[in-house]
């Protein structure tokens, strides 16, 4: 065997989630590992959608433009929605190019350009080493790190590698959520459905706006993606099978309505069983799941991708407060808490579009609604992606006070400021990496020595929005009733400083919540 590598964390699998995990872990200072089984990125096209979050996190790498600059430009307009069989629109959604985020909330993408993208990113970081070609076959962990042992492709014997922490990217099929012994939970809604990618030609003449297509005879989706591919999604007939939907004359049948043979390629063919299903265990001591390796979840909302950026966003901030010692593993404990319900409620809100796409078509066909309208947690015209409901968080706030204005649980609005030196920037950059307090005017933002101590302590800082002048985009809302608020290193809303919570208690309610160390208070003391 060949000698053994030391690592802080080790992730399996370069997806795009993987490569977002190293690249936050790496830029807080970590070394990490990266132990991939294929030698090339994806060759063909996956997941199609980014939104303004995500954005966001790539933003606060300084990659921000760069990834943006590798998706579609945002059409104007840009627009989602619900059709019938005729494709005569039922309702729907305009997404503006500038959303909450400060970038816009659908940005078409293709994933082969994006993970060579990402490839080229990550070989610039000196502090993540890749291995390519390496199979993962065994994971063994104790109190004091995890072993992986690999097998390379075309190469004999095996290597084993070193690390504090494990993070499996590794896809649906994981081999390290299979190791940890995590199973699936499913929610209820497994279907196949035909996946069609094409380059259309000049002439195709197709429609410009994502519509979930409800027809009585066949449930579809159409993808306006990055030019000038296009998505179709075609759900299949009781006793159809795979070759039979595969057949290039049933996919020409199937496109017929849309354009012609002669105006577009077919890329890429595929019977897919969409799953909703998310792991019942997330974490076993060192080794935690990220991304399709944690859940699954029907297309529908473009989300898939999204939800495990979201994941290692969380981690990224997390694993190296723990790694520093000042901050207990337990604090590991509310990467499940915060993720998993997210990501169910998330997938639940999927489902309940294929459900409203049903009961839609059930409608134009005469027939009685097939599903409760409890059951359809969908609002079409309302946000994709609902609130954070537990975690670290203000409970307290989440079960009393959560309000419009207090918006606990959910993203900071991040505009574009101009500050003092007449230079623009978006509002995330001036908040830095960690945990932050923003608020109305420079004396919202005192504290006491107790929780002035607390904040230095978590590597925290404060921004009064009087000290920029607003340039695009607006303010949180919750600045209208709210003097100051306390931010997470993910620009998540944790409290609000109203009548029941001072400043000074927010900070050290949050510092508590953090499980710092002894090593953590005696530094304080």
């Amino acid at each position: 065997m060949n000698a053994m590598r030391e690592f802080d964390v080790a992730i399996v699998g370069f997806g795009p989630v993987g490569a977002l995990a190293a690249l936050s872990l790496a830029d807080a200072g970590l070394r990490i590992l990266i132990l991939e089984r294929s030698y090339e990125p994806a060759q063909l096209p996956r997941a199609v959608g980014l939104d303004g979050e995500t954005l966001r996190a790539f933003q606060r790498l300084g990659l921000g433009d760069e990834v943006f600059a590798c998706c579609q430009p945002p059409r104007v307009p840009n627009q989602i929605g619900f059709a019938n069989s005729r494709l005569e629109p039922l309702f729907g959604l305009d997404v503006p190019p500038l959303g909450p985020n400060g970038w816009c909330d659908l940005l078409f993408f293709d994933q082969p350009e994006l993970e060579v993208l990402l490839r080229e990113i990550v070989a610039r970081d000196e502090r993540i080493d890749v291995r390519l070609g390496h199979n993962v076959v065994a994971i063994e962990q104790n109190a004091d790190g995890v072993t992986l042992t690999s097998v390379e492709t075309n190469a004999s014997g095996k290597t084993k590698h070193r690390s504090q922490y494990v993070i499996g990217c590794d896809g649906a099929s994981s081999f390290v959520r299979r190791t940890i012994g995590a199973d699936w939970e499913s929610l209820d809604y497994d279907q196949d459905w035909l996946v069609v990618d094409v380059l259309q030609g000049p002439n195709a003449d197709l429609p410009l706006e994502t519509m979930q297509v409800c027809d009585p005879a066949r449930l579809a989706t159409y993808v306006c993606v990055k030019d000038p591919n296009r998505r179709w999604e075609f759900q299949l007939r009781d006793g159809e099978t795979r070759e039979e939907m595969l057949a290039p004359e049933k996919i020409r049948e199937l496109l017929a309505p849309w354009t012609k043979p002669e105006n577009y390629e077919v890329r890429r063919a595929a019977v897919y069983q969409f799953h909703a299903a998310v792991a019942d265990v997330w974490r076993v001591g060192r080794v935690l799941l990220a991304g399709d390796a944690a859940h699954q979840t029907p297309p529908f909302l473009g989300q898939g991708l999204n939800a495990g950026f979201r994941d290692a966003v969380n981690l990224g901030w997390k694993l190296p407060l723990v790694l520093t010692g000042a901050y207990d593993e337990r604090l590991l404990d509310t990467y499940a808490a915060e993720r998993d319900p997210h990501a169910r409620e998330l997938v639940d809100r999927a489902v309940g579009v294929g459900k409203l796409m049903e009961t839609l078509a059930a409608r134009e066909a005469g027939l009685p609604d097939p599903h409760p309208p409890e059951s359809i947690n969908v609002d079409p015209q309302g946000p994709l992606v609902p609130p954070m409901r537990s975690g670290i968080l203000i409970e307290e706030q989440i079960t009393e006070q959560r309000t419009e204005k207090s918006r606990v649980g959910e993203l900071l609005r991040q505009p574009t400021v101009r500050d003092c030196n007449d230079i623009e920037k978006r509002l995330d950059h001036l908040l830095g990496s960690g945990f932050s307090i923003v608020g109305r005017k420079r004396q919202d933002l005192e504290l006491g020595a107790e929780a002035n101590a607390a904040l230095e302590r978590l590597g925290g800082g404060t921004l009064a929005l009087e000290d920029f002048e607003l340039e695009q985009g607006n303010w949180d809302p919750l600045f209208s009733a709210h003097p100051a608020a306390v931010i997470r290193p993910d620009r998540y809303i944790f409290g609000v400083v109203d009548d029941n919570f001072s400043l000074d208690r927010l900070v050290t309610s949050l510092y508590s919540k953090m499980y710092p160390t002894e090593r953590a208070e005696g530094e304080r003391s």
